[in-house]
């Protein structure tokens, strides 16, 4: 089966999105260049329900370019919290602050300075060049691929760079020369809500009739999927310092790994090893709470929480250490386990763990396939960056990206699909 005519492929997508698009999504309405690629770099690994609280608080917090660059990466990181792959983040504030220092504070027009830009790959680059400036840019996130596969029947790994240049050559041509926005916004819904990775709704498909998967019954082979290995479990235990004012001493994770840039209690690869940071911190006696397992795309990290009361901390000169009230932690930038960690400390009387921020109480089953925390957000965490007590106190800041301090950093990248 030949493809079909550019002209009448577009035209069959476009008219179905007309009638069964989205036209109410945030970002929309208005669609601006700044709005359009927060939209686009939020939706890497993450569905459109969940974004768009996030996507609604940010905005309304940095409602412009100019303004998401002048702001402390700590609060960027804070309104971030719970949505996971905070790479995403430090990048948008760098691309902020880039846009500011090359492009008089606008994102630019240009194709190649867009993709020179932190966080924005080829797929991201196209979905701005079509959605905000009506560009001839195609796109090609996990929606795309799928249905272009299914389209025109490419049984092989999508992974493979010469599959993949396929796609992109297949995407290209299909490009209308009018109504670009549209087209992109089509193509990615026809995949959220008509082609599917499981059970697909190819009746409703307007593209179905030249399908090749739809034709040869391939539909639930295409796209091929790569045998996954079992993921490996590690151990982090976790300090929970309290002195008697009721404070919590936390520190910020290096910027690179799991967790980049955001706080966290001081964890470790053994409990032998915790119990010599907390006796040098002067605790007084150590408290063993409930494990929790928290799922990431690689690897399942079991979480042992141990809680230790301390009198009087030191002051110490580590800008990445500090000792925060209840109110000032939840406002920081926290990794989603760590917030209803901290929540739970404060409101005891509430010990369920909420599932929707990925954490596993003991006995319970933990969610798998989705790596991202989908915590709702607080009023605290979009409150204003806190002041940090001067009485600083503890170990020196945890090294690895997993948590443990003498576990190498894990890997954490992976396909930037967006979920639907």
């Amino acid at each position: 089966m030949s493809g079909p005519r550019p002209r009448a492929f577009a035209a069959r997508v476009l008219d179905w999105f007309d009638r069964h698009g989205r036209h109410d999504l945030p970002w929309q309405h208005p669609r601006t260049p700044y709005r359009v690629w927060l939209a686009e770099v939020m939706l890497q690994q993450t569905q459109v329900a969940t974004a768009i609280p996030y996507f609604e608080r940010f905005v309304a917090r940095f409602p412009d370019l100019p303004t998401l660059a002048a702001a402390p990466l700590d609060d960027v990181l804070a309104l971030w919290s719970g949505l996971g792959y905070y790479s995403r983040a430090r990048n948008l504030h760098r691309a902020a602050l880039l846009c500011v220092e090359r492009h008089g504070g606008e994102l630019p027009k240009d194709f190649e300075a867009l993709l020179a830009l932190p966080g924005i790959g080829r797929s991201t680059a196209g979905a701005i060049a079509a959605q905000a400036f009506g560009l001839r840019h195609a796109i090609l996130d996990g929606n795309v691929k799928r249905v272009l596969a299914r389209h025109r029947g490419v049984t092989d790994d999508l992974s493979q760079a010469p599959v993949l240049a396929r796609l992109w050559d297949i995407a290209e041509s299909l490009l209308p020369e009018r109504r670009l926005a549209d087209h992109t916004q089509a193509m990615m819904d026809l995949g959220a809500t008509v082609c599917l990775p499981r059970a697909p709704r190819c009746a409703d498909c307007p593209i179905a009739r030249d399908c090749i998967a739809h034709r040869d019954g391939l539909v639930d082979a295409i796209p091929a999927t790569r045998r996954r290995a079992g993921r490996p479990t590690r151990t982090a235990y976790w300090l929970l310092l309290i002195d008697d004012l009721g404070r919590v001493q936390l520190e910020r994770r290096p910027p690179s790994g799991i967790w980049g840039g955001l706080w966290a209690p001081p964890a470790f690869d053994d409990r032998a090893l915790l119990g010599r940071a907390a006796a040098d911190a002067g605790a007084r006696a150590l408290d063993d709470l409930a494990p929790f397992g928290h799922a990431f795309t690689h690897f399942r990290l079991e979480v042992r929480p141990v809680r230790a009361r301390v009198e009087r901390p030191v002051r110490v000169g580590d800008p990445h250490t500090g000792w925060f009230a209840p109110d000032e932690a939840l406002a920081l930038g926290l990794p989603a386990p760590v917030r209803t960690l901290l929540r739970e400390l404060a409101e005891p009387a509430n010990p369920e763990c909420d599932p929707a921020d990925g954490r596993t109480p003991p006995g319970g089953s933990e969610r798998t396939g989705d790596p991202t925390c989908h915590e709702p957000s607080t009023a605290a965490a979009s409150a204003a960056r806190p002041k940090r007590s001067t009485s600083r106190r503890g170990p020196a800041r945890s090294g690895s990206a997993s948590s443990p301090r003498s576990a190498s950093p894990p890997g954490t990248s992976g396909s930037r699909t967006r979920r639907c």
